[in-house]
């Protein structure tokens, strides 16, 4: 058997990240979501988050984070403050890698990376959301440690979905 390392780096985006990132959340949205997210919405969205939007979220965001394998960017994340939730609590927004660096350890390093994130913020407690039918995404927090602690409805369009909470 091959012994291959990783070739990871994780890093803040950059503008010229932006087409990568379309791409990047255009298949990994694709996988995760068709049959979940009704057709309508999972396409707009999609459409929406274009290359001039990931440039402005860029430019805005302070904490989206990039992570490369090699020469080639893998996947992103979004991180800070806790929506809604307790002050010393912190939330990964979004983390999503492209399906062709899915299940290979790459994810694990950009979740770390979102943690050390938020504790250089001062916030003790974290809290990620998932739809309860992306078993991939749930999979995943449980292998990171996470632990489920409450459900609630989020609405994609005219359709109601049942999320999870995972907490550390």
């Amino acid at each position: 058997m091959l012994n291959q390392r990783l070739e990871v780096t994780v890093r803040n985006a950059r503008p010229s990240d932006a087409p990568a990132l379309a791409r990047i959340f255009r298949e990994s949205w694709r996988l995760a979501y068709t049959g979940i997210l009704p057709a309508n919405h999972l396409e707009h969205e999609i459409q929406r988050r274009d290359a001039t939007w990931w440039r402005r979220a860029i430019a805005a965001e302070h904490n989206l984070l990039v992570v490369e394998h090699g020469e080639h960017i893998a996947g992103y994340a979004t991180c800070g403050r806790a929506r809604g939730g307790r002050r010393d609590t912190g939330e990964i927004y979004e983390l999503y890698l492209a399906p062709i660096y899915q299940g290979i350890g790459i994810g694990e390093y950009l979740f770390e990376a979102c943690r050390a994130t938020l504790d250089r913020l001062g916030l003790e407690r974290l809290i990620v959301w998932a739809l309860v039918e992306n078993e991939r995404a749930r999979a995943f927090y449980v292998r990171c440690g996470g632990r489920a602690t409450r459900k609630a409805c989020v609405r994609f369009g005219n359709a109601v979905n049942a999320r999870i909470a995972y907490e550390w």
